[in-house]
């Protein structure tokens, strides 16, 4: 569905990575802004967060949180991007967020809107039972040439 979003907050790791890396490197990412945030450096307000601004990729794990705060260490304040956006929201264990992904392509080929290569997940609450999860796919629309 395309939508227009607004920014949202972050406290995140932001990371240069390669893809055989990073599903080792994501969890280490997010627990140092767990630390920096139960520590009293921003507020938690929302989800968990992987931005990706490129395929490198450079990557940016976190938290959305409730407005500006004053980074330390390696946690930095950022923002999920404002601006056009097709999305989709994919219910089911991660394991099946490549289709969703696939998903948010196609409809946007189909509808004629050409895709940035900056991309994020939101993460929903978690579950034991995968089948309750749902995770927001969302990628930026490229601007008109």
């Amino acid at each position: 569905m395309l939508r227009t979003a607004e920014a949202s907050p972050t406290a995140v790791v932001a990371q240069e990575t390669d893809w055989q890396e990073f599903p080792r490197l994501w969890g280490t990412l997010l627990d140092e802004v767990y630390v920096f945030a139960r520590g009293g450096g921003t507020t938690q307000t929302g989800h968990n967060i992987m931005l990706f601004r490129d395929d490198v990729p450079n990557v940016e794990v976190g938290i959305q949180v409730d407005g500006p705060f004053e980074g330390s260490g390696r946690v930095i304040p950022s923002e999920l991007p404002a601006g056009q956006v097709v999305s989709t929201v994919h219910r089911g264990s991660y394991d099946g967020l490549a289709g969703a992904h696939d998903a948010v392509h196609a409809w946007a080929a189909e509808q004629g809107h050409q895709l940035s290569r900056t991309r994020w997940e939101i993460y929903g609450d978690w579950h034991e039972d995968p089948n309750l999860m749902q995770t927001e796919v969302v990628w930026l629309v490229a601007p008109s040439s």
